[in-house]
């Protein structure tokens, strides 16, 4: 009587220990998962600030342009709308991206909830079950 209890009790911890390391696995990939997603975040924005910079310099370059050349007023009042314009789509640009990641975020937590779940749902149904 006592052999089969001692039996069971083992069966049992070897099932949690591997349900744990399942777990622990999951934490891994999760965690991997979010360094990459942070990595591709930090390049777009990287990008993002390069095309900004680019823009900029394209207005200066414009304005001198301008002061030289002595433009007419609304020439130069539409060049500068279209620059702000650009600026806009920009903006509007890195917004969009902002929402995608945490979109993507959100669903990476969702599903790893899911995950664990099932797997407590699945150590507890193990546990309470005799062998």
């Amino acid at each position: 009587m006592m052999m089969m209890k001692k039996k069971k009790k083992k069966k049992n911890m070897i099932m949690m220990m591997m349900i744990m390391m399942m777990m622990i696995m999951m934490m891994m990939t999760m965690m991997m998962m979010m360094m990459m997603m942070m990595m591709v975040m930090m390049i777009m924005m990287m990008m993002m600030m390069m095309m900004m910079m680019m823009m900029m310099m394209m207005m200066m370059m414009m304005m001198m342009m301008m002061i030289t050349m002595t433009m007419t007023i609304t020439m130069t009042m539409m060049m500068m709308m279209m620059m702000m314009m650009m600026m806009m789509m920009m903006m509007m640009m890195m917004m969009m991206m902002m929402m995608m990641m945490m979109m993507m975020m959100m669903m990476m937590m969702i599903m790893m909830m899911i995950i664990m779940t099932a797997l407590l749902f699945v150590a507890h149904l193990s546990t309470s079950c005799s062998w």
